[in-house]
């Protein structure tokens, strides 16, 4: 009975998947845009450890701890955090319920896919707005002038309005994509060839 599992197991290895409507790359320019800026700025993940370091020695090695590490590092991982999300959608490497979505059709699957990109256009437009007011009230005063808001600490960067702002516009781009997505969903159930 094991050798039988075994010569089972290694046969369904040496079987080649059957073609995911997922295995294609990037099929629109703004995905394509996407996927290069978040290789660019991954770069920046070895800013924020390079920083990190820096922190670590001047406070514990010289015994002077800055007063910007801190904060930049968690913006700058804030920001890269953000853009994950629509660097997600543009791999098509996000979070979907596998149990169901690999044993359905290919038909089926575009179906699956036109919901959640209706629900995610409905859930990014909803978001984008909030996230707009949000933008507002720390980019502007009460009164109309233009006041960043900041951090509070001793350092005082402007980081919570920006960051704000960065989560406005990954918003809007992701608005955008789940458009283009939901368009070439449509396109490819129209499509004869590609169901």
């Amino acid at each position: 009975m094991p050798s039988r599992f075994k010569q089972e197991f290694v046969m369904s290895e040496n079987k080649l998947p059957a073609a995911s409507i997922h295995d294609e790359q990037p099929k629109n320019a703004l995905d394509r845009w996407i996927l290069r800026l978040g290789n660019a700025l991954s770069l920046l993940f070895l800013f924020t450890v390079a920083i990190s370091f820096y922190e670590v020695v001047m406070r514990y090695a010289f015994n002077a701890p800055t007063t910007w590490v801190h904060e930049t590092a968690a913006f700058v991982g804030g920001t890269l955090f953000v853009f994950g999300g629509v660097y997600a959608m543009a791999a098509d490497k996000h979070v979907r319920v596998v149990l169901i979505y690999d044993h359905v059709s290919r038909r089926t699957k575009h179906y699956l896919n036109l919901v959640h990109h209706i629900v995610g256009l409905a859930f990014a437009g909803m978001m984008a707005y909030a996230s707009y007011v949000t933008v507002e009230a720390s980019w502007f005063a009460p009164w109309g002038e233009m006041r960043l808001e900041t951090s509070g600490s001793a350092f005082n960067p402007p980081y919570p309005a920006l960051l704000k702002a960065v989560i406005f516009i990954t918003l809007v781009i992701l608005v955008v994509q789940f458009v283009l997505h939901l368009i070439q969903e449509i396109q490819a159930l129209r499509n004869k060839h590609d169901v």
